[in-house]
């Protein structure tokens, strides 16, 4: 979002709940600061940072009364984020659609380990969508769970109708994690990633695949609807997603699953 569009965001969201909410800021995005000055006037009471250094605005952030959240990918970077003083963390595996981490851990593999790591809460993110995954993240340690994918399908996501087709039409196997020299980003394959991976055929370099990402791709493909041009950022997860539904159902049918699944396994003995 422009810090215009995020301000506007902000202002309706207040308008609609008194209930807490929050901001996701990926700190690799230009106008940080105008949006961290939106977040601060808003007073806005949690905000989710990610892609760059938790120290840069966490102290800031906290000073103004804002629970902060950062967002890792390995057991490294959960101890520099709890150093730099966040309120908790989302523990982010190699599943998880958009930009992720370099080293492909996997989100039963990462969960643990952070917990072992760490003494602040943990929120497990990659590959989560349904009430069987989350009982099972709880299971490896983590205290809440983030779902990404699943809400892109919702009936009240922003996303283009296309892209929202497009996700629920994914089988197993078609997305792939790309673009490392840059910023890794898990996306679905289309003529865009095709370019990318011809790009890499003819060894291009970091500044050829930085013109061929150009501007606006993510806006183009998830939001505008292209899916050829477009960048279409979603997780492994979106395999298991076939129907486009409201948000609350979803909520329910996670929550129902979630106590289901809980029941079920109390019965299995060993």
């Amino acid at each position: 979002m422009y810090p215009e569009v995020l301000d506007e965001h902000i202002q309706k969201c207040k308008a609609h709940t008194s209930f807490p909410f929050a901001v996701n800021l990926p700190m690799l995005y230009p106008n940080i600061e105008e949006h961290i000055n939106t977040i601060i006037k808003h007073k806005v009471p949690i905000v989710f940072t990610s892609a760059g250094n938790p120290k840069t605005y966490t102290e800031l952030l906290k000073s103004k009364g804002i629970t902060v959240v950062h967002v890792v990918s390995s057991v490294k970077f959960a101890l520099k984020a709890e150093q730099a003083g966040v309120d908790a963390i989302v523990a982010e595996g190699f599943e998880a659609g958009g930009h992720n981490g370099h080293d492909e851990t996997t989100t039963m593999c990462l969960i643990p380990m952070v917990k072992e790591a760490v003494s602040i809460p943990i929120i497990a993110a990659g590959g989560i969508a349904d009430g069987r995954s989350m009982l099972a993240c709880m299971a490896l340690g983590a205290d809440g769970v983030q779902i990404g994918s699943r809400f892109v399908t919702s009936e009240e996501s922003s996303a283009h109708i296309n892209f929202k087709n497009a996700v629920i039409q994914c089988k197993e196997g078609d997305t792939k994690l790309t673009l490392k020299e840059l910023t890794p980003v898990r996306l679905i394959k289309n003529d865009f990633y095709n370019q990318v991976q011809n790009a890499y055929e003819n060894n291009a370099t970091n500044e050829e695949l930085k013109a061929l990402l150009g501007r606006g791709r993510a806006k183009k493909g998830m939001f505008n609807g292209d899916l050829e041009e477009g960048e279409l950022e979603i997780g492994q997860i979106s395999g298991l997603l076939d129907e486009i539904l409201p948000a609350g159902e979803i909520v329910r049918h996670i929550i129902n699953e979630f106590n289901e699944t809980q029941k079920s396994i109390h019965q299995i003995s060993l």
